[in-house]
């Protein structure tokens, strides 16, 4: 099962490290915002190691949708209200930036760049579409009512974000990570102060970055309870209409949909991993009614970290901590928080100030209701009986028919019939 970008796109191989090394920055991880953090340390002259588990973009990164948009669901409204007005608009902003320096980047790269608006609709209830649009208003965004959409089911309207943006992930990640210091297939099992204990030798850095999707250090930040993965599922569609843009419902469980040359990309059947849901089956019963002279091409799936308040966690790892930094927590919308997490980071590490350090800090008060939901979930599955545990904290696992794979419902670890790792944040494979 891999998805259109791999079956599309090569990427570079990298070695995989030799022996004991120094540096001034190590980065962990090597998807999206890992890249962009050594393509942005690499163009500002600071020394940096990049290290990577298996091989770059083998993660979460290769089964994006891939939309560059602002546009996050419905939730700027829900942030005025957790939030105010200044720290709200300082998300908006910062992913406005995000947004221009992946054009600005993209003007170089063949990545199948191209502009699209984007959408959130609404099938029935135009309550928080309305909401939405006051939100946008107080902010000073552009935001516009749609209320015709071409998608073959009638909605009551939407909200639109012109001028955003889609494109291939990989091919832009084989471009950016051209001539970076990657190590490849070079685990980092665990850190002793500054230095990076990993399978190949030791890596000693002044200052550590963790962009390992679901950071890995269960010891500081609280990430386990802070944290839950959510699972979605893709069908690539030949033989299908140009819908001329990005859609998304404003419900967590609904459709998404956007192009890809002549592929119509349909995403959905979500749900928390290791808990039952719609999967593949939900997309091609939809697809079998509203596009019943369509092929399907590809399908995927993909993880998604979710925070407690919609904003995600970037900055230090802890509180008292000053020298290993964290970006997690995006929420479905990795693409724009990967460019603002590596800015913020990279900002970090040199010393500079960085006007959104505040907003995104992992330090800001977890006493959200969804805080109740994670530790709730997480005491049932310890205490649930079974032989077969997560080898991260101990949670049961649970059987993924769809995938015939092991989840954990607890943080989202997944693993092989015969249990081999492959999600973390666990580390290790699971003995049978």
């Amino acid at each position: 099962m891999k998805s259109l970008w791999e079956q599309t796109a090569e990427l570079d191989h990298f070695d995989c490290l030799d022996g004991d090394i120094k540096t001034d920055a190590l980065i962990i991880g090597g998807g999206m915002a890992g890249l962009l953090c050594a393509y942005q340390l690499h163009q500002a002259g600071v020394p940096y190691v990049l290290a990577e588990a298996d091989t770059i973009c083998s993660g979460v990164t290769k089964n994006t949708t891939a939309k560059l948009t602002i546009q996050h669901g419905l939730i700027y409204h829900k942030l005025l209200g957790r939030f105010g007005n200044k720290r709200t608009k300082g998300y908006l902003s910062a992913q406005e930036e995000a947004l221009k320096r992946y054009r600005t980047l993209c003007r170089k790269i063949d990545c199948d760049y191209e502009e699209a608006d984007s959408y959130v609709y609404a099938r029935d209830n135009l309550r928080n579409v309305e909401r939405e649009l006051d939100a946008l208003h107080r902010l000073g965004f552009p935001g516009e009512f749609a209320s015709q959409l071409p998608l073959p089911f009638p909605v009551a309207g939407g909200v639109k974000f012109p001028r955003q943006a889609q494109f291939h992930p990989l091919k832009f990640a084989a471009a950016i990570s051209q001539g970076l210091n990657i190590y490849e297939h070079t685990m980092v099992k665990e850190l002793i102060g500054r230095t990076a204990i990993t399978n190949h030798g030791r890596i000693h850095a002044k200052h550590i970055m963790v962009t390992t999707h679901f950071p890995f250090l269960n010891r500081h930040g609280s990430y386990f309870i802070k944290l839950y993965q959510h699972r979605s599922y893709v069908l690539a569609l030949e033989h299908a209409p140009n819908l001329n843009g990005m859609y998304v419902d404003q419900t967590q469980t609904g459709l998404s949909f956007r192009n890809y040359g002549s592929m119509l990309l349909v995403g959905g059947g979500g749900h928390r991993t290791g808990k039952p849901g719609g999967n593949w089956r939900e997309l091609r019963q939809f697809v079998k009614e509203y596009y019943p002279k369509s092929t399907e091409k590809y399908h995927w799936a993909t993880q998604d970290c979710m925070s407690l308040d919609n904003m995600p966690y970037i900055g230090p790892y802890w509180s008292n901590t000053s020298d290993v930094y964290v970006a997690t927590g995006f929420n479905k919308w990795g693409m724009t928080n990967s460019m603002v997490a590596a800015t913020l980071l990279c900002d970090l590490v040199q010393g500079k100030q960085n006007p959104y350090a505040e907003i995104f800090s992992p330090a800001r008060s977890i006493f959200r209701p969804q805080l109740a939901v994670n530790v709730l979930e997480s005491t049932v599955t310890l205490l649930t009986p079974s032989t077969r545990r997560c080898s991260h904290l101990g949670c049961a696992l649970k059987w993924n028919a769809a995938e015939h794979t092991w989840d954990c419902p607890c943080h989202g670890s997944r693993f092989t019939r015969d249990g081999k790792l492959i999600d973390n944040p666990a580390t290790k494979d699971w003995k049978p």
